[in-house]
């Protein structure tokens, strides 16, 4: 289904979006003028101001790449000039971290965005500042993909808790490897081996696929298919897959919906990379070890669906998410399926930016099943829809976040729960609002006939 056929079922969707942006602006003017950098980076909001908090620095880009995408929506030279400076003064060191799976977090909400628009020509940029881009994205998604592990099946890309470690979020962190890719780029190991991106990229997906997961085929006494782990655990020694895990949701046999969320976009979004690349030489042999690119794209788009049903089935009518579809106390809200999600319940927070991040995977996810992806099309408006009013979008003039009752991290308790609450809302996250404001930006084009995908550099 067309989009803006399926956006007729939501007519004040134009009027939420002119809002939105400039409630955008308000809320990034907030930022650059009261928050600290020197703190390190802006994480999640504690009574409405920007405080740091992590394991690592990945919510950097997400800061800079919002002025990037508020110039991109409304042409506003002011945040252009904010992203710009700040890119340039403030990212090199993403660029070659070798401790984190955060590559495509930082790097192409900063780099790649600049690059994206310049290509569009968005933006004034010369044949040197689009190099100075290259640069980055071919580094970074190097650096990127040299952060492997060998298992006895395939491969992934650890997180920062170490080799033995394959996180759900890393599927979107892909857009590295692809960036640098489609630059003509490879990584060099010891002796001169030329390591395909492309290759680690595929290799990955396939890995996070198999193991992160579940098919429905009996892995477990909990497989139920499209149901996904945070987490997947190897023995280093031998490359054996130990065990699922969770570092931010109930456990490893219930849904950490925002893991589910990235699982989905992150498959959507590499399916449609997949299906964009030319017959090259080198592309088509790489395909060819994989079966072919049709047998590429058939495995991730068929993990896109799994997990997409998996989320509709198992969130709201809203399509917003509570944090984790196992939570303990998810049965003392009744048939919380069947009703518009509550953020002020008594038991179980919700997590907006898991709806967030959902929105723009089931819109894409749609797309590239045409006729048949009437549901996920359909689905994302209506997430997109209910984020851009109240109680989620944020009014009030002093609050820096824009995505309201977005959770970091419950298990350890660093979210906020307001006084006379019994559990976290209110808050927002950098990665929340980065993620609501480029899904309204993917559809605030397509309703007016565009489209956008984050490696088109040419």
């Amino acid at each position: 289904m067309n989009v803006r056929d399926a956006a007729a079922d939501h007519p004040s969707l134009p009027d939420k979006i002119a809002r939105f942006w400039k409630l955008s602006a308000e809320k990034i003017r907030l930022v650059e003028a009261e928050y600290d950098f020197s703190r390190g980076s802006p994480v999640f909001t504690w009574q409405g101001k920007y405080t740091t908090r992590g394991w690592t620095e990945w919510t950097e880009g997400f800061v800079y790449g919002s002025a990037i995408l508020q110039f991109d929506a409304t042409g506003d030279e002011e945040f252009l000039r904010i992203g710009r400076r700040r890119t340039v003064s403030k990212m090199a060191k993403h660029v070659t971290h070798t401790g984190v799976h955060d590559h495509g977090f930082n790097n192409i909400s900063t780099y790649g965005n600049l690059l994206r628009l310049a290509a569009e020509r968005r933006i004034e940029a010369g044949e040197w500042e689009r190099e100075f881009y290259r640069m980055a994205l071919k580094c970074s998604g190097a650096v990127q993909a040299s952060r492997w592990s060998t298992v006895a099946d395939g491969g992934y890309i650890y997180s920062f808790n170490g080799p033995h470690s394959l996180f759900a979020d890393t599927i979107r962190s892909l857009r590295s490897l692809a960036s640098a890719h489609v630059l003509g780029h490879t990584l060099m190991a010891e002796h001169d081996e030329e390591v395909s991106l492309l290759e680690r990229l595929i290799v990955h997906a396939l890995t996070t696929a198999k193991y992160i997961v579940y098919q429905g085929a009996g892995r477990d006494a909990y497989d139920v298919p499209g149901r996904t782990v945070h987490e997947a655990i190897f023995n280093v020694n031998d490359g054996r897959f130990r065990c699922p895990s969770t570092q931010q949701g109930y456990s490893p046999f219930s849904v950490w919906t925002r893991g589910l969320a990235w699982i989905i976009t992150g498959f959507a979004e590499e399916t449609e990379f997949i299906d964009s690349l030319g017959e090259t030489r080198a592309d088509r042999e790489v395909l060819e070890r994989f079966g072919g690119k049709d047998a590429v794209l058939e495995r991730f788009v068929g993990v896109a669906k799994m997990c997409a049903d998996f989320y509709l089935d198992n969130t709201p009518v809203d399509g917003i998410p509570y944090l984790d579809t196992g939570a303990p106390a998810l049965e003392k809200l009744g048939d919380w399926r069947e009703r518009r999600a509550d953020p002020y319940n008594e038991y179980e927070p919700v997590d907006s930016s898991a709806a967030a991040i959902a929105a723009q995977g089931l819109i894409r996810l749609g797309r590239c099943l045409g006729g048949d992806g009437t549901r996920y099309t359909k689905a994302g408006l209506t997430i997109l829809d209910a984020l851009l009013d109240d109680p989620y979008i944020s009014t009030a003039a002093g609050h820096q976040g824009l995505l309201l009752h977005s959770v970091y991290h419950r298990p350890n308790g660093w979210d906020r729960i307001p006084p006379g609450r019994s559990v976290p809302c209110d808050e927002s996250s950098m990665w929340g609002d980065y993620h609501i404001r480029e899904a309204v930006l993917l559809l605030d084009r397509m309703l007016a006939g565009r489209y956008y995908t984050f490696w088109r550099y040419e």
